[in-house]
C-alpha cells in the first residue's frame, strides 16, 4: 500500500501512526495512541482481545481512547462506551476564498490559551495544549482577539487532516472558515499532500459548507470514545 493509496484512510489513526506520524507513537504493535496532550486518538491492528487488551495497558485512570473506524466497535465488557458517533470523512482541495477585513496569522505555542479558550467555546472536536504540534495552524484575529482557526491533525501517508474548523459566534457569517480551510488546503498542496477532514453525521451545516468549496464525502466512518472500567 503507498502513502497516497486511500485505503489508509480507512482507518485513519492507525494509518497515521504507523507511517508519517509514527514518530508521534504510544504503544506497540498491537495498539498505538498519539500523546495525551496531542489528542485522545489511538487504534489498533484489529479488534481482537489482545489487542484491546494492549490498547487497555496504554489507558491511565479516566484517560480516553478515541477511535476511528470503518465498522461498529463490539467493545469488551472491562470497557466503557463514553461516545458513539458517525462521521463523514470528506476529502477535495477546498476553493480559495477571499478576506477583506482580516489578516490570517501563523499560530504557534505563545497562542495556545486563545487556542484553547476559542474551542472550549465553539467545540470543534478534541483539542489540547499540543495539538498545535501536530501541524500548521493558522487563524484571524479582530482587534488582538483570535476570532477563528484551522489547522491540521492526523497525517496517514500522504493525506493531511484539516481540524479544529473554528469561528467565534460573534464572528460567524463573514467567510472566516472558508477562507482558512482554503489557506491550510494550499499549505498542504504546496509539500505535495492530500487535504481530507472529518465532521459528525450530524453537522449538516458544516458538511454542506464543505461541499460548496469542493470537498466530497469519501465514506462514513464509526467514532467510538472508550475508557477503562
Amino acid at each position: 500500500m503507498s502513502d497516497g493509496d486511500e485505503r489508509l484512510l480507512d482507518r485513519p489513526i492507525w494509518s497515521a501512526l504507523t507511517t508519517s506520524q509514527k514518530h508521534l507513537a504510544e504503544g506497540g504493535p498491537r495498539a498505538r495512541r498519539y500523546p495525551v496532550d496531542m489528542t485522545p486518538f489511538a487504534d489498533m491492528v484489529d479488534m481482537s482481545e489482545a489487542s484491546f487488551a494492549a490498547l487497555g495497558d496504554l489507558l491511565a485512570g479516566s484517560q480516553v481512547a478515541a477511535l476511528f473506524t470503518p465498522e461498529p466497535v463490539d467493545v469488551p465488557a472491562n470497557f466503557k462506551v463514553v461516545l458513539a458517533e458517525t462521521g463523514e470523512q470528506m476529502i477535495g482541495s477546498p476553493a480559495d476564498s477571499p478576506l477583506r477585513d482580516a489578516e490570517i496569522v501563523k499560530l504557534g505555542a505563545a497562542d495556545v490559551a486563545a487556542m484553547m479558550a476559542l474551542t472550549e467555546l465553539t467545540k470543534p472536536g478534541p483539542f489540547a495544549l499540543r495539538t498545535h504540534e501536530l501541524g500548521t495552524f493558522l487563524g484571524i484575529r479582530v482587534g488582538g482577539e483570535l476570532v477563528a482557526m484551522t489547522g491540521e491533525r492526523m497525517k496517514p501517508g500522504k493525506f493531511v487532516e484539516m481540524t479544529a474548523v473554528c469561528v467565534h459566534p460573534d464572528y460567524r457569517g463573514r467567510g472566516y472558515a472558508q477562507v482558512l480551510l482554503a489557506a491550510v488546503a494550499r499549505r498542504i498542496e504546496a509539500r505535495g499532500e492530500i487535504p481530507f477532514l472529518h465532521v459528525f453525521s450530524h453537522n449538516a451545516s458544516a458538511i454542506a459548507l464543505y461541499e460548496r468549496q469542493g470537498m466530497k464525502i469519501r465514506r462514513r466512518l464509526h467514532v467510538t470514545a472508550l475508557m477503562k472500567i
